[in-house]
């Protein structure tokens, strides 16, 4: 096998005509990889995409070919997957006000060229889901950049523009409602599209923590800020905390209580919505 990138979290080896993405413990805020990894994080990353790939495979079809033909030490955090050409948009969709598309929204009153009403509050729910892309750079490149549809469409093509805004409402739409049922809201979420013999299929992870925002619905209230079952935990203590650290290269260490709270994060989201125990 031949490794062909490594990412923040993923490592994609190629394997033949395959490719095999290893989900590393390794963890980053603000586009920062940090130097302390977060035990199980791969695992439970891997996992829970696998079930959602499973609850969305009529959705639309994705890159797996098999959770366990991967090489033994991997067992668990990896996946065989198909080649795709990834569509170079980071497809993303947003139900509730939070992160960068509350400043946006603070300063233009819309969010990628959606005009959205006015007086809504950190945490309120938007009027309906809407697609705001951003551009897809590289590690180490510098922040993604919000994109409006027109320059979705400028770049991509009317009619896979379309497609991938359709797909990503309606993963977004799917995802809500069942995690509405177990107690979790989708503020937001993110999604990576690629083509495989011109169709368009769903790669890398799926609603996870890592490419979500989830809060604990009983204790939604918007104007405050919300409990998040993901990694706002660590973004917090390094805001919070005097860290003195600005957001560049090399990220700090991370205390034990961060690690531990963090993981707990991760386990509490894929117990909720999968139902089953992490062990």
């Amino acid at each position: 096998m031949e490794l062909l990138h490594s990412g923040k979290v993923r490592d994609v080896y190629a394997d033949g005509d395959d490719l095999i993405l290893v989900a590393s413990d390794r963890i980053s805020i603000y586009d920062v990889i940090l130097p302390t990894a977060i035990p199980d994080k791969g695992k439970i990353l891997t996992q829970l995409s696998l079930w959602w790939f499973d609850q969305l495979s009529d959705v639309v079809p994705n890159h797996i070919i098999s959770s366990t033909d991967v090489p033994d030490e991997w067992q668990g955090r990896a996946i065989r997957c198909e080649r795709l050409e990834m569509v170079k948009v980071e497809c993303i969709a947003r139900g509730y006000l939070a992160g960068s598309g509350l400043k946006d929204y603070q300063r233009d009153a819309a969010i990628c060229g959606v005009p959205l009403p006015p007086g809504l509050v950190e945490g309120s729910k938007l009027p309906e889901a809407i697609f705001t892309p951003t551009t897809k750079e590289a590690v180490g490149a510098g922040h993604d950049a919000p994109m409006t549809f027109e320059q979705v469409v400028e770049q991509e093509g009317k009619d896979q523009a379309e497609e991938l805004r359709r797909i990503t409402l309606e993963i977004y739409r799917r995802g809500s409602e069942i995690a509405a049922g177990r107690g979790i809201l989708i503020a937001d979420t993110k999604i990576e599209l690629g083509l495989k013999d011109g169709e368009l299929k769903l790669g890398d992870e799926v609603l996870t923590p890592d490419s979500s925002r989830f809060w604990a619905a009983d204790e939604w209230q918007p104007g405050s800020v919300q409990r998040y079952l993901d990694k706002q935990v660590l973004r917090d203590w390094a805001t919070n905390e005097k860290t003195d650290w600005d957001r560049t290269e090399p990220g700090p260490e991370l205390p034990e209580h961060v690690v531990e709270a963090t993981r707990n994060r991760y386990v509490e989201v894929y117990e909720r919505l999968t139902g089953d125990r992490w062990r």
